[in-house]
């Protein structure tokens, strides 16, 4: 999975872009704050991923 389809998925379960830096996409949703790194074509590591899935409660 990619970042970019990591944050279709965030925003579809109510996850907020809140900004952009460089290559990190930045999401709210309540007090919590993601950022999901965004680079063209490139998956997101295996560790990350589920890190980032499981912060975000969908894990």
């Amino acid at each position: 999975m990619t970042g970019r389809d990591l944050v279709r998925l965030l925003r579809q379960h109510g996850w907020t872009l809140e900004h952009i830096r460089g290559s990190h996409h930045i999401l709210r949703k309540g007090g919590k704050t993601l950022s999901v790194p965004v680079h063209a074509g490139t998956d997101l590591g295996k560790g990350l991923l589920g890190r980032l899935l499981k912060e975000a409660g969908l894990k």
